[in-house]
């Protein structure tokens, strides 16, 4: 199984219960209604992306969900939180890329994105054996990735929040939403191809 399509999704939940918390992000990123499994981080070979209103479409309720996923969660007022999914695909369209995931307290949206979104771009160049300094700064080591010619599009979705200030639980989550169009489809307990 290989999936063919890939959307990403964001969210954040405030609740006095920490799983509630979660549960409230999930239902702004729209996956409340699935069961996600978390995956490791490898972008498929050609695989589509799709807007989230388009991937949306395509889940079911009860359905069973690959993606590659981080959230983070506090109780402590006013911290800053973030999740975020970096993306890196690589020139070659046979060829994988890579997904990473980070979170973090103290980032802002633009930095966790760009750490996750680096993560990813040095785990396909190291792959694609793109010669550079792991102590240059993001921006570059962006350039030379893009210089190269192997490395196509770099990528990230991130969630931030702010702690709530009354000390209730706030959850980000930040997700890589794989959609394979080969899945049997179930029905009343049968299972077809």
């Amino acid at each position: 199984m290989v999936p063919k399509k890939i959307f990403y999704t964001k969210g954040v939940g405030v609740h006095r219960e920490k799983l509630a918390s979660f549960e409230m992000a999930l239902r702004v990123a729209g996956l409340a209604h699935c069961n996600l499994v978390l995956v490791s981080s490898i972008f498929p070979p050609g695989c589509k992306v799709l807007s989230k209103e388009e991937g949306l479409k395509a889940l079911q309720p009860g359905e069973i969900v690959f993606a590659v996923y981080d959230r983070e969660s506090t109780n402590e007022p006013n911290r800053l939180i973030a999740a975020s999914v970096g993306v890196a695909i690589p020139a070659e369209p046979s060829m994988h890329g890579y997904l990473s995931e980070h979170h973090s307290c103290g980032e802002t949206d633009q930095k966790a994105g760009e750490y996750a979104e680096d993560l990813a771009a040095s785990m396909l160049a190291t792959t694609l054996g793109i010669e550079f300094n792991p102590e240059l700064d993001w921006d570059e080591r962006e350039q030379i990735f893009k210089m190269s010619g192997k490395i196509v599009r770099t990528a990230n979705i991130t969630q931030s929040a702010i702690g709530n200030k009354d000390g209730l639980w706030t959850t980000v989550f930040a997700a890589g939403v794989f959609i394979n169009d080969d899945n049997p489809s179930v029905e009343a307990g049968k299972i077809h191809n």
